[in-house]
């Protein structure tokens, strides 16, 4: 199966072989991941201490098996342009600390789509809006203001404890939440 590698020298051969193990666990650290292996039990990425929170550890099989990918494969390809040892030693070593800093990039771009965007009405307290539809003066019924949240606009019941009424238009601050309505104060 691998006839080609017999006529190589040693240190080439080194090379071909990190590079076909690193990228056949590769291989199947990625099919893992996009069927749910990890979820089973089948932990590809164990350094012995996990945490839920942090996805960056320097020390694990993946960078382990990021570094070795980059590090055989940069070997291979560069076998032959590069005349001493030591200087692709040096390279490979680069090339494979690059692709774990490239992983590092990544799963920091993944985890920017992780982010929760959930309304949580227990968050307006303290924001602003504008009266939509007008609020009657101390407690007395509902109206209705316009808050934005994370972009998103959203009509909600409100009603203040303030002498007057406030009309459309007018901006208003939330002073706290009580039964799913907002306590609004004129600004």
């Amino acid at each position: 199966m691998f006839e080609f590698l017999e006529n190589l020298p040693p240190f080439h051969q080194g090379f071909w072989y990190i590079a076909l193990a690193a990228s056949l666990v590769f291989l199947i650290q990625t099919v893992l991941t996009f069927i749910g292996g990890d979820s089973d039990g089948l932990d590809m990425d164990s350094d012995g201490d996990m945490h839920v929170d942090s996805p960056f550890q320097l020390f694990s099989l993946r960078n382990m098996i990021n570094f070795l990918l980059g590090f055989g494969w940069s070997g291979v390809a560069f076998y032959n342009s590069i005349g001493s040892k030591a200087l692709l030693i040096i390279i490979s070593i680069l090339i494979g600390l690059g692709f774990v800093i490239l992983f590092f990039i990544l799963i920091a771009q993944i985890m920017k789509l992780t982010e929760d965007n959930t309304f949580k009405i227990n968050d307006l307290i303290g924001k602003t809006g504008e009266v939509y539809i007008p609020i009657p003066a101390k407690l007395e019924g509902k109206g209705k203001i316009l808050i934005s949240v994370n972009g998103t606009n959203h009509e909600l019941h409100a009603m203040t404890e303030s002498e007057e009424s406030l009309p459309s238009g007018y901006a208003v601050r939330v002073i706290y939440i009580s039964d799913k309505t907002l306590i609004v104060s004129k600004i």
